[in-house]
């Protein structure tokens, strides 16, 4: 019986998240070590766990895989989620690249200086309504999935993402029909029905503690500069 997959990351949402959902998705059930103290990031620094020193790190068939799109791309390849052939994947990954951009945007919004949030809140608004949105509406248009007509990790992050803006900006998706039938479709998804639901490890929007925890393991002060 192989290893159980363990997620190594902070108890949120972040860059880890997005691979909470694809493999909640593909049915593989993973256990998670929460990084709280310096101490622990230092060990997993001198293990050579961390190959570039960052988390997300995830333990998976006897490997330690690092950088979140490359643990998205084997978690989507090994399961069936990354299309039939070369030209779906570039489809699949172009969408993700999109969705990834855009999510990271909001992840920095807990790390932001009051007198800020606004003005981002408000960039990450118009973006989303002029630049993002429309190129998923379009492709759903008539269309069940993104791309060649089955689930992709790109439908998986698409969820995500429509959820996350919602939270923020719950207006969002009026002006995007096809975004959020796709949404309710994907939400009625057995395995995704339950990660919804409380209780699940789908992880909440990040408060003052996950920020601070977040600051105390790498031992760096706000505001944070990307």
């Amino acid at each position: 019986m192989a290893d159980k997959v363990v997620l190594h990351y902070f108890d949120g949402r972040g860059k880890m998240e997005s691979i909470r959902w694809l493999l909640t998705v593909a049915g593989v059930e993973f256990d998670e070590v929460h990084l709280s103290t310096h101490e622990q990031y230092e060990t997993l620094l001198r293990d050579g766990a961390l190959m570039f020193q960052q988390v997300p790190m995830v333990e998976m068939d006897g490997m330690k895989l690092v950088q979140t799109r490359a643990i998205l791309n084997y978690i989507a390849e090994k399961y069936s989620l990354h299309g039939k052939d070369v030209k779906e994947r570039a489809k699949i990954n172009m969408y993700s690249e999109g969705l990834r951009d855009l999510m990271e945007m909001m992840m920095m919004l807990p790390f932001t200086p009051p007198a800020d949030v606004k003005a981002k809140l408000e960039n990450i608004q118009t973006k989303a309504a002029e630049r993002y949105l429309p190129v998923y509406e379009k492709a759903l248009t008539g269309a069940t999935y993104l791309v060649g007509g089955a689930l992709s990790c790109a439908d998986v992050e698409l969820l995500e993402c429509s959820l996350m803006l919602e939270e923020r900006v719950p207006e969002i998706l009026t002006q995007f029909p096809n975004v959020k039938a796709f949404q309710s479709r994907m939400s009625r998804i057995p395995a995704i029905e339950r990660f919804l639901q409380p209780g699940s490890k789908r992880k909440p929007q990040p408060d003052e503690n996950y920020v601070k925890t977040v600051m105390e393991v790498f031992k760096v002060k706000l505001p944070l500069t990307k």
